[in-house]
This record gives structure tokens, sequence and C-alpha cells, in this order.
């Protein structure tokens, strides 16, 4: 009986959240941002706007408009900062769907392959988590090009110090001579700062969105450089040779934590493979730890030991430079 309940349950599930997240790409959009850069590039607004409102206009996008659940999430930090860091059209709420789906199908999938009614929550709760961990391993991959391209770009802005060009035309040298994606964060600097706003927030603004040290090192070079002066091209030329010789250091670093990194990954994967090995095998042996009380106590325990161990790895192997 309840084999035969778990069919049109889940195949409830799973075309619900599919037609929502249809319904949710398909949808109109409001006009109200649109109508407000309008309004304000034209002049024809009620009054002249204030720089923060200006800024928060011509910052965001027309379709930037906060959903329900991103309301809800903002308390607990920006949480649109990680799609924008990730360089994707994904919002909270599309996340979300997309997170169900991907489970609600994985177990409609684990459930015609004849897995266990016990597993597939856990099928579930894995394929579910696929989503979350893609966007932050395309947010880290993006952190790191940006880090690996930073060196280039401050001796461009440098060079373009040195014959006489301004901050700003270095920026839109960035912007044009690289590729992203340094060049869309150092042309979104450069537009905001021809559209009138100041110099120095929108060095802070570019050191939020993208959490780099070294970044930091230069926007507080520029800003200390604005204030009591110096020669800024001299201290870029330092921070640029400052990053080259971390990223050789750190790759020699890599290389040394190469063989603890490979036996932590052989270490955590192996439980699992063994399990899905003897589940094939012999299925029954297995049922034994989501059935008796001491099972599940000795599966807690394991998922325990599993997770300290692979934080305890991790912090031997992640040497910081």
């Amino acid at each position: 009986m309840a084999a035969t309940l778990w069919v049109p349950i889940a195949v409830f599930v799973f075309v619900s959240a599919l037609a929502g997240s249809l319904v949710l790409l398909m949808r109109d959009r409001r006009n109200s941002v649109v109508e407000d850069r309008l309004d304000m590039l034209t002049g024809a607004g009620p009054g002249k706007p204030s720089l923060e409102k200006e800024k928060s206009v011509l910052a965001h996008p027309l379709d930037g408009r906060p959903g329900f659940f991103d309301a809800l999430f903002s308390r607990f930090g920006n949480v649109g900062l990680l799609f924008e860091q990730a360089d994707t059209s994904l919002t909270l709420a599309k996340l979300l769907l997309l997170c169900a789906v991907t489970a609600a199908g994985g177990m409609v999938l684990g459930f015609f392959l004849g897995i266990h009614l016990t597993l597939l929550p856990i099928l579930g709760a894995v394929l579910g988590f696929l989503p979350p961990m893609w966007l932050l391993w395309r947010r880290k991959r993006r952190l790191k090009q940006f880090a690996a391209q930073l060196p280039d770009a401050l001796e461009m802005i440098a060079r373009g110090l040195r014959s006489g060009q301004s901050l700003g035309f270095g920026f839109h040298c960035v912007a044009e001579e690289m590729s992203d994606p340094i060049s869309g964060e150092f042309q979104r600097a450069f537009e905001e700062q021809n559209l009138g706003i100041p110099l120095e927030e929108t060095l802070r603004d570019l050191a939020e969105r993208v959490p780099n040290l070294d970044l930091k090192f230069f926007v507080t070079a520029v800003v200390l450089q604005r204030q009591t002066g110096g020669d800024l091209a001299e201290i870029l030329d330092k921070i640029g040779v400052l990053i080259r010789d971390r990223f050789r250091i750190w790759g020699q670093v890599q290389a040394l934590t190469g063989e603890g990194r490979l036996s932590g990954t052989v270490l955590l994967a192996l439980p699992f493979v063994l399990f899905f090995a003897v589940y094939q095998l012999n299925p029954e042996y297995l049922m034994v730890l989501f059935d008796d009380p001491m099972g599940k106590q000795m599966l807690a325990a394991a998922i325990v030991m599993q997770v300290i161990g692979a934080l305890v790895i991790r912090k031997i192997v992640n040497i910081q430079v």
C-alpha cells in the first residue's frame, strides 16, 4: 500500500515544482524600475534624486525586483550578492524551485529504478543540494579567475598612469583589453564613475562585490593616494609583484599538499562507494542500518565522524598564503 502511494505523491510534487518554475520564469515583470530609470535620466521625475537613489536605480538590472524568498532571506545577509558573484541570472526563488525539481525528479527516478523506499528521501536530499553546490562552484571559479587576472590589470593601470592618463582611463583599458570576469567588473566601476558616483564609493562597491584581499589592497591604496598623494603607479606595481609572488608560493603549497588532498578525497569517498557496492550485491544486508535502532545510531555516528574527518583533513591541507 505504501509503495503504491509513493508514485502519485512523487509525480505530483515533481509536476507541481516544474509548473511553478515555468510560471516563475515566464511571468511578466513590472516596469517600476524602468520608469524610475527613465525619469531620472530625462529629469521628468518629481525633484532631483539623491545620490543614493541614483546609485540604486542605475546599479541594479532592469528586471531586478526582489521576490518573496529574497525578502525573506534578506535578513540573513545579502543573498543576491552570491548570485552576482557567480555571474548567473538565477534568483533565490528560481534556485529553490530548481532544488525542488531535482529532488523530486531524483526520488521519482529512484523509485522506478527499484531503490528502497527508505533511501528515497536521502537520494532526494542529495540531488536537491546539487544546484547550490553548482552555484558555489561557479562563484569560486569566477573569483579565482578574477584573482589570476588582477596582476595584469594593475600593471595595465600603472602603465596608463605613467603615460599621463587618468585612473578612470585605466579602468576603461582593463574593461576593453581584458576578458571576463575582470573586464565586466571594471567596466561597471568605470560606468558608475561616469554617472557621477564618487570614485571612493565606486571602489568600495567593487571590493564588496568581489571579496578578494588583493583587490582590497588596491582600493585602499587608491583611496589613500587621493587623500595624501604619492606615486600610485609605483604602488600598483608593488601590489602586482606581491600578488604574483603569492601565486607562486600558493602553487608550491598545492604541489606539496597534493598527496594529502588526494588521500582525503579517497578516504571520504570510500564509505559511500562501499555502501552502494554492497547495496547492489545484498540490499537486505544494509537495511539493518535503517530498520534496527542500533543500526540507526551507528549510521548517525558514522556520518558525524565523516564530517569531523573532512573538517580535520581540510584544516591540515588548506594552508593560507
